[in-house]
């Protein structure tokens, strides 16, 4: 092959190397375009993919909500869920002495805190809160004490807790018959609950 041949074959081995090169050019950008396409795909399956989960968990939280309603209202109704009902203590407490026939009842309530033994209930979102009421009240005899705190709980006046009872024998030399012949003196705790986002007092 002579400078001739080497001169004819120039040009055309010149465009065969702008064809390779732009060839090359062409499969590389169709290579970048194909990665970043399917990083977009990834991506968007990805969002796709956390749609549906919280789409589900919607719907598991609407099927639970449809499922408790109907307890949860009782419970709202109760006063155990929401701000304290004293008012509905108190009432409880005067429809109880009426039923048993007791001889009045003395009470004091304190403040509203957190309830000490919450943790061991797991209540979850829940701020489990107490208000420890006092009662001092007098009785013919034992069983008119659980008489009175069963016609407390069908009151439905909220949710409590016993947390001790003392009775003392009073003297009354037998003047009268029907008179208080013991002394109760218990300790109730009030129990309600928040949500935890709920400003306590």
């Amino acid at each position: 092959m002579n400078q001739g041949d080497l001169k004819a074959l120039r040009n055309p081995l010149l465009i065969l190397l702008i064809a390779v090169l732009a060839g090359a050019g062409a499969v590389y950008y169709t290579n970048a375009l194909l990665a970043q396409s399917q990083q977009q795909l990834a991506q968007q399956q990805v969002l796709l993919k956390d749609a549906r989960t919280r789409l589900q968990r919607s719907g598991d939280e609407k099927e639970i909500i449809i499922r408790y309603l109907g307890e949860y209202q009782q419970l709202a109704r109760s006063g155990f869920v929401g701000d304290e009902q004293r008012i509905n203590w108190l009432d409880g407490l005067r429809l109880a002495n009426q039923q048993v026939e007791l001889f009045g009842i003395d009470y004091q309530i304190g403040a509203q805190k957190p309830y000490a033994r919450a943790n061991e209930l797991n209540p979850g979102q829940l701020s489990l809160m107490q208000s420890e009421m006092k009662l001092s009240f007098r009785l013919l005899h034992e069983e008119d004490m659980v008489r009175f705190f069963d016609s407390l709980v069908r009151q439905g006046a909220g949710i409590f807790l016993v947390d001790q009872c003392t009775l003392r024998r009073i003297d009354n030399a037998g003047m009268i018959r029907f008179q208080p012949n013991l002394l109760a003196e218990c300790g109730l705790s009030w129990i309600t609950a928040k949500a935890a986002t709920e400003k306590k007092p």
